[in-house]
């Protein structure tokens, strides 16, 4: 199964959507079409397969990166750093199958589980973070989860549906610098400004 995974991938990446078929990618794949067929039925259900192995992908990459965030004890700014590197790097590996999954793959009840389930997961990491930097707001949780959910959308379409000419590290750093407004902590007041300039130096 994962051999004809593989063919379909690299078949949807050159060729698209309409160009790919069940019959190109058993051939590719070695093996033949009543053998495909005992496990995809059609093309729609192999896109399906390619989303659920990008939705494990993106959760090991992501709980990697956190993971040795946590271990480094990561500032705000470098943490989003990798955070939206990372993300931005799995959609550049292969940006037309990435493209063609987010635009084609059949929107099931289950898939759409998944989807939500890998969100939440990723958040609920990300929230440990914010928590410890003092980050995020008054709700971490909350705000974990709109990054998250963020994040994904605007590198799929900074970078695979790009707008302007600037380059993917621009696009990129343009995402980090968003998120590192959003989810910065107020600043503290000084005693100064807490005063409304009232102090013994203003008379």
């Amino acid at each position: 199964m994962e051999a004809i995974c593989e063919a379909a991938a690299q078949l949807f990446q050159r060729l698209g959507y309409s160009g790919t078929t069940t019959n190109k990618v058993a051939e590719r794949a070695g093996v033949s079409i009543g053998s495909l067929y005992q496990y995809f039925p059609n093309k729609d259900a192999l896109l399906t397969a390619l989303a659920r192995q990008h939705l494990d992908a993106a959760a090991a990459e992501l709980d990697a990166i956190l993971e040795r965030a946590a271990g480094r004890r990561l500032p705000l700014r470098p943490l989003l750093e990798e955070l939206v590197g990372g993300v931005a790097a799995l959609h550049t590996e292969r940006p037309g199958l990435h493209r063609l999954l987010f635009d084609h793959t059949p929107r099931t009840a289950d898939l759409v589980a998944e989807l939500r389930a890998f969100e939440h997961h990723a958040a609920a990491a990300l929230a440990s973070h914010l928590r410890r930097l003092g980050a995020g707001g008054s709700d971490p949780e909350t705000s974990a989860l709109l990054a998250v959910q963020g994040i994904e959308a605007q590198i799929h379409g900074a970078v695979l549906d790009p707008a302007d000419d600037r380059t993917t590290d621009d696009r990129v750093r343009a995402v980090v610098d968003l998120w590192h407004r959003a989810l910065t902590p107020p600043a503290t007041p000084t005693r100064d400004d807490d005063d409304g300039g009232t102090g013994p130096t203003a008379r």
